[in-house]
């Protein structure tokens, strides 16, 4: 399912560290009631996409694909976001279309 959110979609959004946590959780909350729940990596990630491509001179699109990582620094997640090798077009295509 694809659906675009704009901020007259969304209710509020909560973050925070939950209490017995070390890592921020974010919650948004939809119009249509929908709870949508983000771990702490997963905002940093699309955060650091964010930042590339608004102060990057030449990068315009990224794709983050998730990958399984064998070898991790301790306290890191298994499963990580990585920077493809995505094509541009094939991205901008994508992201106009939706």
């Amino acid at each position: 399912m694809k659906r675009v959110f704009s901020n007259s979609d969304i209710v509020n959004i909560k973050i925070g560290i939950p209490d017995g946590h070390k890592h921020i959780r974010t919650i948004i909350e939809t119009s249509n009631g929908d709870k949508l729940v983000f771990q702490e990596a997963t905002i940093a990630n699309l955060v650091r996409a964010y930042t590339i491509i608004k102060t990057h001179p030449q990068i315009r699109t990224l794709e983050l694909e998730q990958k399984k990582l064998s070898d991790k620094k301790a306290g890191y997640a298994d499963y990580q976001l990585i920077e493809t090798d995505g094509d541009e077009g094939t991205i901008r295509k994508e992201l106009a279309e939706i």
